[in-house]
């Protein structure tokens, strides 16, 4: 089985969220399940410089953009077993300025048009014609509609499937209908009828919904949720219409980078046999943070983007009550100033017991994953998120709100049968949320309980092994 995995990022060459972490992840999983799976994303110009000093050139091409022809140079690198292609035109990835973002741009339609129709002209010319083209979120929509109108007659194209996975709905990418013949160079029809029409512009997300053979999201529940008037983001008719191609996959971690027991980044390396190891991860952080030193005070981590859509609404209206129970908090993340400022305050005013990085370390992240004893996580909406999954493998567990993969992932203790990975609550409800963070600060009091579910969280298996072999099952049932 040969597939292409086409995304907009990928770790470790660029990333900006969970799309980057499943980029690389999942197609590593696929390899070792047997297909052949080859990863195309654009080369950026943020990608560190040692990965760029191992690709190759693999050939130059022109790419029809509407009516503009442009310069595309394609690249190649292996990297953990798996190939990787990239576009290259500086023109479109190469931005120059204190930051260079990745997207956020006023040409972004234009630049992600560009690459759909590179990544479809890249297939002949690497002479790789895949049986799948797995494609990912809004950037890689227009590639089923592509492949429908100017490929589906050529006879190395013909019989080409489409999986187009649904990462976030929130993010549609939506531009003004300007671009259907300028840049897009579609016929109106597509856009009077409705396939990519959205409140009047066009929709990449749309489009990839409507013209993939299957979609998948990335949890059961969130392929459940989007379907509903709440949290379909104004899609949820054409979802609901659509419903027999929708599937949902938890996503996974990737087990090798994600491992208490070879961690470089934690203090202390421990696994699910020697757990007391934990504690001085615990230890050692509250003494670099400045937190009282005590090993029975629970310590709750949060790792994030400081977003309504993460919960810090409860967080925010909740938190002088949170600091009056007998716990630490740390938080690690950037995002919109309200939350970042009400941090701050709280470790400002609670030195011993708040301590707010608001900034973005990788490795300080696995530290609070090692060293916490609960992981504060209670999502507006949650399409699968990854945050709760690495707290467990971590033997962190975890505090989430019913939704999406949340639901799917942490089962809620029962005290009457001492099953349980974490604590959850249903409603989008600050006090709910309290009362989850008491009953964990209470059960922490009893330490044979509290060994028995962190060793529950440690067991869970969230690997991409199952998640991968569904995927693999989606692809059979399109080729068979």
């Amino acid at each position: 089985m040969k597939v292409i995995y086409v995304t907009a990022e990928c770790w470790p060459f660029v990333k900006t969220g969970g799309l980057g972490d499943v980029a690389y992840a999942l197609p590593k999983a696929l390899k070792k399940e047997g297909v052949d799976v080859r990863v195309i994303l654009p080369k950026y110009s943020t990608i560190p410089n040692y990965l760029k000093e191992q690709l190759r050139e693999v050939a130059v091409f022109n790419v029809n953009v509407g009516w503009r022809k442009q310069y595309c140079r394609l690249l190649e690198m292996e990297f953990d077993g798996v190939k990787f292609y990239f576009i290259d035109n500086e023109y479109y990835f190469k931005r120059d300025g204190e930051i260079a973002y990745i997207y956020g741009y006023d040409d972004d339609a234009e630049r992600y048009t560009f690459f759909s129709e590179a990544v479809l002209e890249a297939i002949a010319i690497l002479d790789f014609y895949p049986d799948i083209i797995h494609m990912n979120d809004w950037h890689t929509g227009m590639i089923p509609l592509t492949l429908k109108e100017r490929y589906s007659s050529l006879e190395k194209y013909k019989d080409i499937k489409t999986v187009y996975t649904i990462h976030n709905l929130q993010y549609q990418g939506v531009f003004s209908n300007r671009i259907l013949g300028d840049v897009l160079a579609l016929p109106q029809h597509y856009l009077d009828r409705g396939d990519i029409e959205y409140y009047g512009g066009v929709s990449f997300m749309k489009s990839g919904i409507v013209f993939s053979d299957k979609v998948t999201t990335v949890s059961p529940t969130y392929t459940n949720e989007i379907q509903t008037e709440f949290y379909g983001e104004g899609l949820d008719g054409l979802l609901k219409s659509e419903s027999h191609k929708l599937k949902g996959i938890l996503n996974g971690i990737d087990y090798d980078i994600n491992n208490p027991a070879t961690d470089k980044d934690i203090f202390v390396r421990y696994d699910v046999n020697n757990i007391d190891k934990k504690t001085e991860n615990k230890i050692r952080l509250q003494e670099l943070l400045g937190l009282e030193k005590n090993p029975n005070i629970p310590l709750i981590g949060i790792v994030s983007r400081l977003v309504s859509q993460k919960g810090f609404d409860l967080i925010s209206y909740i938190m002088p009550e949170i600091v009056r129970e007998n716990l630490q908090i740390v938080i690690l993340g950037t995002g919109d100033h309200q939350y970042q400022s009400m941090f701050n305050y709280y470790n400002s005013f609670y030195p011993n017991k708040v301590s707010a990085r608001i900034t973005f370390d990788s490795a300080f992240a696995q530290q609070i994953y090692a060293a916490s004893d609960m992981f504060l996580m209670p999502s507006l909406f949650e399409p699968c998120g990854i945050g709760q999954m690495l707290a467990m493998r971590y033997g962190t567990l975890p505090i989430v709100r019913e939704t999406g993969g949340l639901k799917d992932t942490v089962n809620p203790y029962n005290k009457y049968t001492g099953e349980g990975n974490g604590f959850s609550f249903e409603n989008y409800n600050a006090h709910d949320m309290l009362y989850c963070i008491q009953r964990g600060v209470e059960l922490y009091k009893d330490q044979n309980v509290w060994r028995k579910l962190v060793t529950n969280a440690m067991n869970t298996d969230s690997s991409w092994k199952k998640s991968a072999q569904d995927y693999i099952n989606v692809y059979e049932e399109l080729l068979s």
